[in-house]
């Protein structure tokens, strides 16, 4: 069965980076889109951006655009979110899934942004 696992969260200062992974198991990793999802402290799961199966193009939410990166490493079923200048309002449990609503994600990592 679908199986995804997230690492890498932590707490970060503003200004800083993080990079997040997922790894993926019990699909066809190379020809599913993949999702980075997030839900911060009382509201709802948001899209973060979401990539192609062979990791060619990807897709960002505008509050995230230009500051993250989502990388995929087929030979490694792993996902990547690299998260530059990282802002208070980035806090969040991030998430990798295979759907956008977020129905097949993982336990999640948490990101904290503070001073």
């Amino acid at each position: 069965q679908v199986q995804l696992v997230e690492s890498g969260g932590g707490l970060v200062q503003p200004g800083g980076s993080l990079r997040l992974s997922c790894a993926a198991s019990g699909f066809p990793f190379s020809t599913y889109w993949m999702y980075w999802l997030r839900q911060a402290p009382g509201k709802e799961l948001e899209w973060v951006g979401n990539i192609n199966g062979h990791g060619s193009g990807a897709y960002y939410a505008d509050s995230v655009k230009g500051r993250f990166t989502i990388s995929k490493d087929i030979a490694k079923n792993m996902l990547y979110l690299q998260m530059n200048g990282l802002e208070v309002e980035d806090t969040a449990v991030y998430y990798c899934s295979i759907d956008e609503q977020g129905r097949e994600r993982g336990q999640g990592t948490q990101v904290t942004v503070s001073s």
